[in-house]
């Protein structure tokens, strides 16, 4: 009985390696929406790496987008592009954008007129997947 548990332990734990990314493979993949198709940097990096391990609920980052620039969300959770639904909300709670309007898109850019301070909600798609790490990067043009 005790062999029959330690081998459906192991078997669950090897298959999670098998077929799960770690969140460094998914920052890795976030990052190369930062470049054009032939391979060229596009947008820089705010230096952060905004990540959660989500299971069934969200997570939420207060940020603030300097005006007169251009950004770039990014995110990520797997392979497909579809996994992650983020809202980018004013002080006020009003929706400036989600993704899920355009088929949970993997990034969305964005020109700032003026200084702006703002909360984005992060959340995975759970038709698509219901637990796992996922990445929100911020880029601002070159």
């Amino acid at each position: 009985m005790k062999n029959r548990y330690l081998t459906l332990i192991f078997t669950l734990f090897a298959g999670m390696l098998a077929f799960g990314q770690s969140c460094e493979e998914i920052v890795r993949n976030c990052e190369k929406l930062f470049r054009d198709e032939k391979g060229k940097q596009v947008f820089i990096s705010d230096g952060q790496v905004y990540t959660a391990f989500l299971d069934r609920q969200e997570a939420e980052f207060d940020l603030t987008f300097y005006g007169g620039t251009t950004y770039r969300i990014a995110v990520s959770a797997g392979d497909r592009d579809d996994y992650v639904i983020f809202t980018l909300r004013d002080e006020k709670g009003n929706v400036l954008f989600t993704n899920k309007d355009h088929k949970n898109a993997r990034y969305w850019d964005f020109k700032v007129p003026k200084t702006l301070s703002v909360k984005i909600e992060t959340e995975l798609d759970t038709e698509r997947k219901v637990t796992g790490c996922a990445v929100m990067l911020i880029g601002f043009k070159q």
